[in-house]
């Protein structure tokens, strides 16, 4: 793992979203032994309350409301007298459906939480770390922001919309002092398909829905106990998150999971008529 001194890390401090479990929780736990100050935020009241009996710093965020998320950066500001070195996008959610399924609502909340609540906190933030000169912000993507699953539509739209975001504010800070990255996990072990069940069953109507037969797979895969082929911990995306956070140069893009690395590899050789059969193919 990237070795930076202590006492260079003692005076960092890091916004980290959606930590009640999972990818976040790791991540927050995983700096703060690290020696960093993190601030640990949570949609639900009752997360944040466990996380502050954990010891962290942690208040309500939710994305999808802006002042929300204008409170939360002030409060952070005000605990360390207007610096903030990172910030980790990590709050997200898929919602599964076919695309011909998703209502306007769906989608519109899928885009709230995983794309415009990340590109307003991320906004909230540049001007800080451009005024001291540095500042890593760090955007937790998916395979599924270069590589489409079918079922998948408005979580490969927001990853596919968070990716040219990030690719094109990496251009233009440039020079700033401040850097931007891409993490890419596949599976990770995570209460995602629990979170995923949840938004299916609110939105979607199977029932009526043409990929009825589809649905009844996707709701035994979401409700499955045993994880998915090749699912690593969360520590898996620590690992990338310190690297980015430390090193001198860090990297615009972190893979994780080995679907992450076959799937990419695959559609940089692959003919689009190829690829198309192999993702409809894959093995859920």
């Amino acid at each position: 793992m990237f070795k930076t001194p202590k006492s260079l890390r003692d005076s960092r401090s890091i916004l980290i979203t959606g930590c009640s479990s999972g990818i976040g929780y790791c991540v927050a736990h995983g700096l703060k032994k690290r020696g960093y100050s993190v601030f640990a935020t949570a949609r639900r009241h009752e997360d944040v309350a466990r996380l502050q009996k954990e010891g962290f710093s942690s208040f309500v965020l939710d994305l999808r409301n802006s002042q929300s998320i204008i409170d939360t950066v002030q409060t952070v500001l005000e605990h360390t007298n207007g610096r903030l070195y990172g910030l980790f996008n990590n709050a997200a959610y898929g919602q599964p459906g076919a695309v011909e399924d998703l209502t306007r609502e769906a989608l519109r909340q899928q885009l709230e939480t995983n794309f415009l609540g990340t590109h307003e906190l991320t906004c909230q933030v540049l001007p800080i770390m451009r005024q001291q000169g540095e500042g890593r912000i760090i955007q937790n993507s998916s395979i599924l922001g270069m590589v489409v699953l079918p079922y998948r539509g408005a979580y490969n739209a927001s990853k596919f919309a968070l990716e040219g975001l990030t690719d094109t504010l990496r251009l233009e800070l440039a020079g700033s002092g401040v850097y931007i990255s891409l993490v890419e996990p596949g599976p990770i072990t995570s209460r995602f398909r629990t979170n995923a069940h949840k938004m299916f069953k609110q939105y979607i109507d199977a029932t009526h829905s043409t990929h009825q037969k589809a649905y009844t797979k996707i709701e035994q895969r979401l409700l499955a106990k045993k994880a998915i082929e090749f699912t690593l911990p969360p520590e898996a995306v620590l690992k990338r998150v310190i690297h980015a956070l430390e090193s001198k140069r860090p990297q615009p893009r972190y893979y994780v999971t080995f679907p992450t690395y076959f799937l990419v590899t695959l559609k940089r050789l692959l003919p689009h008529r190829v690829m198309d059969w192999v993702l409809r193919n894959l093995p859920e």
